[in-house]
């Protein structure tokens, strides 16, 4: 069993109100080889929403104390972010998932890129803070960019 961002597996949950299906992905689903998670919906947060971005890090330094999440706003969502990886880890563990494929560049998912945090666009290289959870937990992380590798191992 894979788990897929949500997002990728063609559910509207991305802060925009959109998604990124790939039909590759969503055909897992249905094939009931993967389950999708959004941590930051599992977190509470609502869909659309405004922008976050993780400012002074990536997800190591969010759940290390020495970074947050904030949105375009200014407002503090890190506890959303972080109850969202645990909530996600939860359903993945319980359906025994050991590998993902996540939302590059996303505050929750991104797995080798983040955006810097400051809301212009640039990127950083980092992982997002429900991806650092998983890494930590020992979950195997792949992105869209990258998920044929995993694919052509099954």
């Amino acid at each position: 069993m894979l788990g897929i961002s949500a997002c990728l597996g063609g559910i509207f949950c991305r802060y925009d109100g959109k998604t990124q299906k790939i039909t590759e992905l969503a055909q897992l689903v249905v094939e009931n080889k993967a389950i999708l998670v959004c941590p930051e919906v599992m977190g509470g947060l609502n869909t659309p929403r405004d922008p976050a971005e993780i400012i002074g890090g990536d997800g190591f330094d969010v759940w290390n104390g020495t970074a947050q999440v904030l949105t375009c706003r200014k407002v503090d969502v890190t506890a959303a972010y972080k109850a969202g990886a645990i909530a996600a880890y939860q359903k993945l563990k319980a359906a025994g998932v050991t590998h993902l494929i996540l939302k590059e560049r996303s505050p929750s998912c991104g797995s080798s890129q983040i955006y810097d945090g400051t809301f212009s666009g640039n990127k950083q290289s980092g992982v997002g803070v429900a991806t650092a959870y998983f890494i930590n937990k020992g979950l195997k992380i792949y992105s869209e960019n990258n998920y044929h590798r995993l694919l052509a191992k099954k």
